[in-house]
C-alpha cells in the first residue's frame, strides 16, 4: 500500500516544516533551550515526515496530549497577561518583574504547536 500526499498538502506540510524549524532555531538562545527546541523540532519532524511517510495517529495524539498538559502549566501566566493593562508588553522586551510575559509567550507557542498538530491529524488519511 503506497502513501500518497496531495500536492497541496505537500506544500503546506513543507511550509509548516520550515516554520517550526525556524521556531526551534530561535529557541536556542532561550534560558531553557532543550525543552523548547525539542518541542518545536518534534512538530517540524512530524510535518517533514508526513510528506513521505504515514505518521501514526497515536504519535500525533500523544504529542498533542503532552503539549496540552505542558500548556496547562503556562495557562496562569497567560491569564495574568490577559488581565494586564498593557497588552503590547507581549511583543516587547522581557521584563523580569513581569514573568507572565514570557509565560504567556510560551503558552501561545504551545497553542500554535497544538493547532498545527491538530491540522496534521485532521488531514491524515486512515
Amino acid at each position: 500500500m503506497s502513501y500518497i500526499v496531495s500536492t497541496k498538502h505537500k506544500l503546506i506540510y513543507s511550509i509548516m516544516f520550515v516554520i517550526f524549524l525556524m521556531f526551534a532555531y530561535v529557541q536556542l538562545n532561550d534560558p531553557d533551550p532543550v525543552i523548547w527546541f525539542s518541542m518545536y523540532l518534534m512538530v517540524a519532524v512530524f510535518f517533514g515526515f508526513s510528506n513521505f511517510l504515514r505518521v501514526p495517529k497515536v504519535l500525533l495524539y500523544a504529542a498533542i496530549s503532552g503539549l496540552l498538559v505542558f500548556s496547562l502549566f503556562h495557562l496562569g501566566y497567560f491569564l495574568d497577561w490577559l488581565m494586564s493593562d498593557d497588552k503590547s508588553e507581549l511583543f516587547g522586551k522581557m521584563v523580569y518583574e513581569k514573568p507572565y510575559i514570557e509565560g504567556a509567550r510560551e503558552f501561545l507557542g504551545l497553542i500554535i504547536a497544538i493547532g498545527a498538530l491538530l491540522y496534521l491529524l485532521r488531514t491524515k488519511k486512515p
